[in-house]
């Protein structure tokens, strides 16, 4: 613990651009360390590490595309939280509008990662599973694509999750074609993503 707890006074240290709840967070911290209160030092130390999943996920969201194809972005209902323990940051973006609309969700430490990898290590399993799922290959990434029909207006949408190490990747699009959803999900940079989240 000492090891992380010096870790992170270092990197506190040398990054100056980290909010006032960071530094407060980190004197909390630091206090309750040196007086042996181990108790309140972790919950400070979890509190700082929510800070760092809510910072890095707003620069992933700095890094998503603005459009996607006629579909702009909406930045009001952009959504970035982070836990600071096992389940970490959640960015959410919307494209588009009431009618037709594409959302990007990225988790990190997902419960469905496990779930996913299993699914897509086993490919003849999960295709004998579900005739609307299918295993296909993005910028590298292998990822499940699963079509969704509309039962009350006949439209036709897509999942895509792509697992990229412990982060899951979730590209939703309402009436489209298999095709625009694979085409636009090319324009997510999921390396960039996969390397800051992790």
């Amino acid at each position: 613990m000492k090891k992380i707890f010096f870790l992170l006074v270092t990197l506190t240290i040398s990054a100056s651009a980290f909010s006032q709840e960071f530094s407060k967070n980190l004197t909390a911290a630091r206090t309750s360390y040196t007086s042996n209160n181990l108790s309140d030092a972790r919950f400070a130390m979890e509190q700082m590490l929510r800070d760092l999943d809510v910072a890095i996920g707003k620069e992933i969201l700095k890094m998503l595309p603005e459009k996607m194809d006629a579909l702009a972005a909406i930045t009001k209902e952009d959504n970035v939280t982070g836990s600071g323990n096992a389940t970490g940051l959640f960015v959410h973006r919307t494209y588009g509008a009431a009618q037709k609309k594409a959302t990007i969700d990225i988790v990190n430490n997902s419960p469905m990662i496990n779930s996913l990898t299993a699914l897509l290590s086993m490919p003849f399993v999960g295709a004998a599973k579900d005739a609307n799922q299918k295993i296909v290959k993005v910028q590298g990434y292998k990822a499940i694509l699963t079509k969704n029909e509309n039962t009350d207006t006949g439209k036709t949408g897509y999942d895509l999750q792509v697992p990229m190490n412990n982060t899951l990747l979730t590209f939703t699009m309402d009436e489209a074609a298999e095709a625009d959803v694979l085409r636009l999900a090319n324009d997510i940079p999921l390396a960039k993503i996969a390397q800051m989240a992790q």
